[in-house]
C-alpha cells in the first residue's frame, strides 16, 4: 500500500526580493491496475453461477442452455455494437436466473450510438426467432435441435427478446425510450424510472400463473439506486461550490482535484466514512470503489444527435420488432405455454 505524508513541496521565487512561495505536488491519483484477462474471469464466473443455479431451477438443461444461448447473443449484440463505438473496460456478466448485462462506460455518449446499442440486443435474436418459426413452417414434420422442437426455439427466442424491448426501464425498451425520447431529462426520467418499478412489482406478484418473487430485485435496485443518486446530486453540488472542475475525463482530473474529491466523498458519502481523511496520503483497500465513484462523478454528456424524423425511425424500428409476430402472422398459440 502506497503512502504519502503529505504533498511534496517546491520553493518557487521569480522575484529575489520577495519571499519564496510554495507549490504543493499532490501524490499522483489511484490509477486502476486491471488486467483485461481478470475481467473475462468474472464474465466466466458469473456464467458458472448462472448454469449452477439455472440447473437446479429448469426442469430439462437442453432448455437451460437455449436460454443461456439465447441471452449470450442477446449481450454479444450490445458487446460488438459497445466495442464498435470504443467503450473501455467492456464485459458480459451474468445473473441467476434474472439474465445478463454488458459493462461498459464511455463520458460522451451520443443518442443515436445508444440506441444502436439497445436495439443490437434484441433485434438479432426476434430475426433469429422469426427464422426458427419460419423452419418450422416449412419443415414437414416437427423438426428441431438436440430434441428442441423449432417452435420451442422460436417462442424462447421471440418472447425473451420482446420483453426486453417492453418501454420499462431497466429493460432495454426502457432505457431506449429514457435515452432517446426523454433526453435522460431528470424529473422526467425519475418519474419514469417510478413507473417502471411499479410495474415490474405487479408483473412480478401478478403477471404470470405464480408470483415470480425474483424479478422484485429490480425494482428494489432501482429504488436504491434513485435514493443514491439523490445523495451523489448533493455531493456534486458541494464539489461545484468548492471551485473543483470536474468537466473532463478521469485521466484529464488533476492530483489534486483527485484527493480533494475524495476528501468530500469520506465526508459525505456512508460507503467511505471509513476511510481516513488526508493527509496523511494513502491509498485505501476501497481505492477502487473511491476511483470509480469519481469517475460517475465527472461530467457525463448525453449528445443530442438524434432528430425528430430520427426519432420517428427508431419508434417506427422498435414498433415493429414489438409486433413482428402479429406481423408475420404467427400462430400465437406459441405464447400460451408460457403462460401469457
Amino acid at each position: 500500500m502506497e503512502h504519502f505524508e503529505e504533498p511534496a513541496r517546491e520553493m518557487h521565487n521569480e522575484n529575489p526580493s520577495a519571499p519564496a512561495a510554495e507549490v504543493f505536488i499532490y501524490p499522483p491519483k489511484y490509477r486502476k491496475q486491471e488486467n483485461p484477462s481478470n475481467i473475462w474471469l468474472r464474465s466466466l464466473i458469473s456464467l458458472g453461477f448462472y448454469l449452477l443455479i439455472g440447473y437446479y431451477i429448469f426442469p430439462s438443461y437442453k432448455i437451460l442452455l437455449l436460454i443461456t444461448a439465447i441471452v449470450m447473443i442477446h449481450e454479444l449484440g450490445h458487446f460488438i455494437a459497445m466495442k464498435f463505438f470504443r467503450y473501455s473496460d467492456l464485459g458480459i456478466f451474468f445473473i441467476p436466473l434474472l439474465g445478463a448485462y454488458v459493462s461498459g462506460t464511455k463520458r460522451e455518449v451520443s443518442q443515436k450510438e445508444s440506441a444502436i446499442i439497445l436495439l443490437a440486443g434484441p433485434l438479432p435474436g426476434i430475426i433469429l426467432g422469426i427464422i426458427f418459426y419460419w423452419l418450422r413452417q416449412s419443415s414437414p414434420d416437427e423438426g428441431g435441435i438436440s430434441g428442441i422442437s423449432y417452435d420451442t426455439i422460436s417462442l424462447l427466442f421471440i418472447i425473451l427478446n420482446l420483453f426486453n424491448l417492453l418501454p420499462v426501464y431497466p429493460l432495454d425498451g426502457g432505457q431506449l425510450l429514457n435515452r432517446v425520447f426523454f433526453n435522460e431529462n431528470n424529473w422526467l426520467s425519475k418519474i419514469f424510472i417510478f413507473l417502471s418499478a411499479g410495474f415490474l412489482i405487479w408483473f412480478a406478484l401478478y403477471g404470470g400463473q405464480r408470483p415470480l418473487y425474483i424479478l422484485l430485485i429490480l425494482p428494489a435496485m432501482m429504488l436504491l439506486r434513485l435514493l443514491g443518486d439523490q445523495k451523489m446530486t448533493a455531493i456534486e453540488k458541494r464539489i461545484e461550490k468548492e471551485g473543483i472542475h470536474t468537466d473532463c475525463e478521469y485521466e484529464n482530473l488533476s492530483d489534486e482535484n483527485y484527493w480533494k474529491i475524495r476528501n468530500i466523498l469520506i465526508q459525505d458519502y456512508p460507503p467511505f466514512r471509513d476511510v481516513p481523511a488526508t493527509p496523511p496520503y494513502e491509498y485505501h483497500e476501497k481505492e477502487e470503489r473511491i476511483m470509480t465513484t469519481i469517475q460517475s462523478l465527472l461530467h457525463r454528456h448525453l449528445i443530442q444527435d438524434v432528430s425528430i424524423p430520427g426519432k420517428i425511425f427508431i419508434f417506427l424500428l422498435w414498433a415493429a420488432a414489438i409486433a413482428s409476430p402479429w406481423l408475420l402472422n404467427m400462430d400465437m398459440a406459441i405464447f400460451s405455454r408460457l403462460g401469457l
